[in-house]
């Protein structure tokens, strides 16, 4: 499809009447509303605000994670590790899907191996989840 638009949640309702204002625009046959400057200009702050509102998004999903986990201090998860990186080691848990660092025995761990962690520490302010690799004898 050649000439498509939609409207879509209110996080968006910026963006949806500047192109609303584009389309009347267009149909009337007038001259735009806004120069090609300006276009970009209100495209680069809609990306950016957009960009803060993941990101809000991103650390209240690891909040209300920690506080799911807060009570279950010292149980064991299977996991998956989700990433290796100079700042640690990330694993998901399988039940519940939650995120968190492993703190301890993630040497030689790689991205996709599965692995049973302990619960060490949950810090909800900070949506921090802190695991421990348990090794299964």
């Amino acid at each position: 499809m050649h000439d498509y638009t939609h409207s879509t949640a209110p996080n968006r309702r910026y963006a949806d009447l500047i192109t609303q204002r584009l389309v009347k625009a267009a149909i009337a046959q007038a001259t735009s509303p806004y120069t090609d400057a300006e276009l970009t200009a209100i495209a680069a702050h809609c990306t950016e605000r957009e960009d803060a509102a993941r990101k809000v998004e991103r650390k209240m999903r690891k909040v209300g994670a920690a506080v799911l986990l807060q009570n279950r201090i010292g149980e064991h998860f299977d996991a998956i590790v989700t990433g290796v990186t100079p700042k640690g080691t990330f694993a998901r848990l399988l039940k519940p899907p939650v995120d968190g660092r492993i703190m301890r025995g993630d040497h030689g761990l790689r991205v996709g191996e599965k692995v049973r962690v302990k619960l060490l520490a949950t810090e909800p302010e900070r949506g921090f989840i802190d695991f421990a690799r348990v090794r299964e004898s």
